[in-house]
């Protein structure tokens, strides 16, 4: 896994962000797999923690340390703007075209932890009416991740801390998912704190470690490894396997396509119209739900294939719009914010030169791009 960027990873952005848009245009929570388009929320956790942890453990071995100003300096940059943009676009709608009732008071009630990144933690979601803005737990889970594991990679040059602290995490969570802490913490903060912890990110994160360590990376790198990772999450999503099986196949199939470019499923994840999806996907998962919620006003709710076509296609275009706009003109001031690397072998990576030109190889590795 030597190259400087993953180039089937913005064809895996489109695969995620194409189930939550369904999701949202379904007119309630549906059985069987059409009720299965959270797991694209899983799918861009996987991504984000294998990449997040590939990109930091390259520049502990570049430069010897991870600079976390520059880190936070990039998240910053690449997430801080739109999102904020969009929640202030959110909150004019609110003050001015939302009645007075219950759903406008729960969402500014809610608005300084939507703010901080913390609705996970602090949001009231036990309440019988809509919740404004909802989606944005899982961009809090994202920063709360950016937040906490940079330290523990930097902490130490081996693997085996990051591993044992990751391999913490993931257990955390799951005992609680399973109810095994209900004796020990009470269902307050703490318990929703650890609660918020995402398995995906976490399964993501230790397969990155697995790779650089050498014990994934033969098992990861056939050419059928990624198409077969893919099957397996089909089918738990098909047949409601369990959810750790299908979150165990994202972290594999992000792994695959890493670790082997030329793998199977390269012409799908690598066609152009495809991979402009994934590029512009930040914007499409904070801009979906109010293009969605203005075609079921047009189309009616019932209608949903219709809600949903229109809704992804509306989508795209905002989030384009969006990406020229916002994104785009923030993205060579976060390349300036990227770690220059001081091993000769990572010097002429990073100084390859693509198609005649000089370009950053790094791939953005997050929910956000």
């Amino acid at each position: 896994m030597d190259g400087r960027r993953f180039n089937s990873l913005d064809g895996l952005r489109a695969l995620s962000i194409v189930p939550v848009v369904w999701h949202h245009a379904t007119p309630r929570p549906l059985e069987g797999v059409l009720g299965r388009g959270p797991l694209g929320v899983d799918l861009f956790f996987a991504i984000s923690g294998f990449l997040i942890t590939t990109l930091l453990l390259r520049e502990r071995d570049d430069s010897g340390t991870v600079s976390l100003p520059r880190f936070y300096a990039r998240r910053t940059v690449r997430i801080f703007p739109l999102y904020y943009l969009v929640l202030g676009a959110f909150v004019l709608h609110a003050l001015f075209a939302r009645e007075h009732g219950p759903v406008r008071d729960h969402f500014f009630a809610s608005l300084p932890a939507h703010a901080t990144y913390t609705s996970n933690w602090f949001v009231d979601w036990s309440v019988p009416h809509g919740i404004v803005f909802a989606f944005g737990w899982s961009l809090a889970a994202e920063e709360q991740f950016y937040l906490v594991w940079p330290w523990i990679v930097r902490a130490s040059r081996g693997l085996v801390f990051p591993a044992l602290a990751m391999a913490l995490l993931f257990g955390l969570d799951q005992a609680a998912e399973r109810g095994m802490l209900d004796g020990v913490l009470a269902s307050g903060l703490a318990m929703r704190m650890i609660r918020s912890i995402a398995t995906p990110i976490c399964l993501g994160a230790l397969c990155a470690l697995g790779v650089r360590a050498g014990v994934l990376g033969a098992s990861l790198r056939h050419r059928a490894s990624a198409p077969a990772s893919l099957l397996v999450l089909v089918l738990s999503a098909v047949y409601a396997w369990p959810l750790l099986l299908a979150q165990t196949a994202m972290a594999a199939l992000v792994g695959a396509v890493c670790v082997r470019p030329d793998h199977l499923l390269t012409p799908v994840l690598e066609n152009k119209a495809v991979r402009h999806v994934g590029a512009v996907s930040y914007g499409i998962y904070l801009l979906n739900v109010p293009v969605v919620a203005a075609a079921k006003r047009v189309l009616g709710d019932e209608r949903t294939l219709a809600v949903f076509l229109v809704g992804l296609a509306g989508s795209v275009a905002v989030a384009t719009i969006a990406y020229y706009a916002v994104e785009r003109p923030l993205l060579a001031l976060r390349e300036r914010l990227r770690p220059r690397p001081t091993s000769t072998r990572a010097r002429l990576e990073d100084d390859h030169v693509v198609d005649g030109s000089r370009r950053a190889l790094s791939p953005a590795p997050d929910l956000a791009d």
